[in-house]
């Protein structure tokens, strides 16, 4: 198996893709809004990618955040707002604000599902920063760290049951970076003092009981001068190893953030080779460019026992949702709606 994301081109697989992802065995894909027509092609597809390698749990994931990230989108599937709405109801009534972020999950949650998709690309665990650049901006869940857990926590637990793992994202925090790294490289200045407020979200998740840990986060491609003044987050040994794995303590299957962006340098092979060098399990690659994809493979070393043993428990949770969750989700949505109706 290459340790890999890759993207498709279309709502169909190309013949191309079909021999490479065949051959290749990569871990998993994720899904944009190029790949989604209707519910019954999605499904088809995800059927079709299940099929092709005779597994019935893969990791097929996609950003379904809610607000300005959404690649299933109305009128075929429900409007969801932005998860920094969940945020401004906890200054008004905190328990109703997580009951809202469980309900808005699980019903987001359900339309994945559905569709054959295993996991979802949230929550955000940023600490948003007054003056950071606004690519995180209403995606956040709010600027203080606690609140922030306690809202990941219940997002996590509402994708789970709809049997959908979620992604904690962006360890170990891009709430304070100043650039937008799909553009440039953010470098962050703040101590190791300072930087510990962005870590608790993040540690105290990782921290919790057995059973309720996540169990997939996505790196930041941000350079912290504390840690590592060289190398980005995604490419540090340092910040995977003393930093994720060490000081915040996730013990699950680590994503990369999109190698294709203008954060890294280098060719996108050779992004992928230092991300793995460091320590990430996985590499994503969304753009579904077949250069890219079989440099790619060509590039890692195969999986690792550790990271298959990450990749099975990640997905062990994991389930497609009955035919038939259209009550089940009417019901999940206007409880949420119910709730923010409490924002004045």
């Amino acid at each position: 198996m290459v340790p890999a994301i890759f993207g498709l081109s279309g709502p169909v697989l190309s013949a191309d893709e079909r021999a490479f992802f065949r051959d290749a065995d990569p871990a998993g894909y994720i899904l944009f809004g190029r790949n989604v027509v209707d519910r019954a092609q999605l499904r088809a597809l995800t059927d079709d990618l299940r099929g092709l390698h005779g597994r019935d749990r893969l990791l097929i994931c996609i950003d379904q955040e809610g607000g300005r990230v959404a690649r299933m989108k109305p009128p075929v599937w429900g409007a969801y707002p932005p998860q920094g709405a969940f945020a401004a109801l906890h200054d008004v009534a905190p328990a109703s604000a997580i009951e809202a972020a469980r309900a808005n999950a699980e019903c987001l949650g359900l339309d994945l599902a559905e569709a054959g998709i295993s996991v979802d690309c949230l929550p955000l665990l940023d600490v948003r920063e007054p003056g950071a650049n606004d690519v995180i901006g209403d995606r956040a869940l709010g600027d203080e760290p606690l609140r922030v857990a306690a809202l990941g926590r219940a997002v996590l637990d509402g994708l789970a049951r709809a049997g959908v793992a979620g992604v904690i994202k962006h360890v170990p925090g891009h709430g304070r970076a100043g650039a937008d790294s799909h553009k440039a490289l953010p470098t962050v200045t703040a101590d190791a003092a300072a930087l510990e407020r962005d870590l608790a979200p993040f540690r105290t998740l990782c921290r919790a009981g057995a059973g309720v840990r996540p169990t997939i986060a996505m790196t930041a491609h941000v350079l912290y001068t504390a840690w590592d003044a060289g190398a980005p987050a995604t490419l540090s040994a340092r910040v995977i190893g003393d930093v994720v794995r060490g000081a915040i303590g996730f013990d699950g299957l680590l994503l990369t953030d999109d190698l294709d962006m203008a954060a890294l340098t280098g060719s996108i092979p050779e992004r992928a080779a230092r991300a793995q060098a460091a320590g990430c399990d996985i590499a994503l690659n969304c753009w579904a460019r077949m250069d890219d994809m079989i440099g790619i493979a060509a590039a890692l070393a195969p999986i690792g026992a550790d990271s298959t043993a990450r990749l099975h428990r990640a997905l062990a949770a994991t389930d497609i949702a009955p035919d038939r969750a259209d009550e089940r989700r009417a019901a999940l949505a206007a409880q949420r709606d119910a709730l923010l109706a409490l924002l004045p």
